[in-house]
């Protein structure tokens, strides 16, 4: 389903409740360069280069280091935000 047209909604919904939805909604257009895709796209390549560059044993070994990464990562991103509201607010 391609959500970047509010003629999908015709495709999905009678068309009497796809007139009313329309209404409703409004379609803003997000270019691909700043899709969160590219994002997501960026955390994996730094998820496997940081957690999955050696081998690991097991699925609980995997499951446990996904989880610390995903945690410090987290946590690094809010010490980031901290530090850059800061420096805004100075």
């Amino acid at each position: 389903m391609n959500t970047h047209k509010i003629s999908v909604i015709y495709e999905v919904f009678p068309s009497e409740k796809a007139r009313e939805l329309a209404k409703r909604l409004e379609i803003h257009y997000t270019p691909k360069h700043g899709s969160w895709l590219n994002i997501a796209e960026l955390e994996l390549s730094v998820f496997t280069r940081q957690c999955l560059n050696k081998r690991i044993p097991d699925i609980e070994t995997l499951q446990t280091k996904a989880y610390l990464w995903e945690q410090n990562r987290n946590e690094s991103q809010k010490e980031l935000i901290g530090i850059l509201l800061q420096k805004m607010l100075v």
